[in-house]
Parts: C-alpha cells; structure tokens; sequence
C-alpha cells in the first residue's frame, strides 16, 4: 500500500468480439447488489475502459486487508452469478495465471 493508504489497481483482459454488445448491456445497467460488494469490498473509483477489443479497470483499494476482501467478493453468491454472464465475454491472456480471469498490471507511473 501507498503512503496515501490508497492502493491503485489495474488489470485487463481480452473482450470476445461477439460478446462485446452483450458485455455493453450487462455493465448499461449493473446489479446493485454488485455495486454493494464493490463497495463493501473497499474498492472505490472502480472503472472499465474499452478499447480495440480490450478491457482495462482500474480502482482504488482503502480497505485494510486486500487478499481477504478479494476472497470475500469471489464467495458472495450475487457476485458469482454476476461473473457467469461476465466471463464468457472474456478471453483470459495467454500469460494469465491458473484461475486468474483479469491479469494485474504493474504500476510503473503516477502522479497527483
């Protein structure tokens, strides 16, 4: 974690060309009790970007204990439905590791 207690997150991952309408109308309108978990999660600024097929989020973590808010959110059964219509848009990179869906990017600049 970052001096600010603050800690910044990117990932990314492929989007499947015949998912990216479905993809599109999934995140229109985004479930609440996703948004809930989001939050409880302690993840805040959460954001996805597209661009040539590619998805790129990023957020901000203020929580105290990231490993086990993660695992949290991977065990809430709302979230866990939310990602079987989420997952199939997305086409894992090659490079991601054993049952990571987003692969974590390293942060290498930031400035206030």
């Amino acid at each position: 974690m970052n001096l600010s207690g603050v800690r910044r997150v990117g990932s990314v991952i492929r989007l499947r060309p015949s998912m990216e309408e479905e993809y599109l109308r999934l995140h229109a309108s985004v479930w609440p009790e996703v948004l809930r978990q989001i939050h409880d999660s302690g993840m805040r600024n959460y954001t996805i970007f597209l661009r040539d097929g590619w998805l790129f989020a990023y957020f901000e973590y203020v929580g105290d204990d990231f490993d086990a808010d993660m695992a949290r959110m991977a065990e809430d059964p709302v979230t866990r439905d939310w990602w079987e219509l989420t997952d199939p848009c997305q086409q894992r990179l090659e490079t991601a590791a054993e049952g990571e869906q987003w692969s974590p990017m390293r942060e290498v600049f930031h400035a206030d």
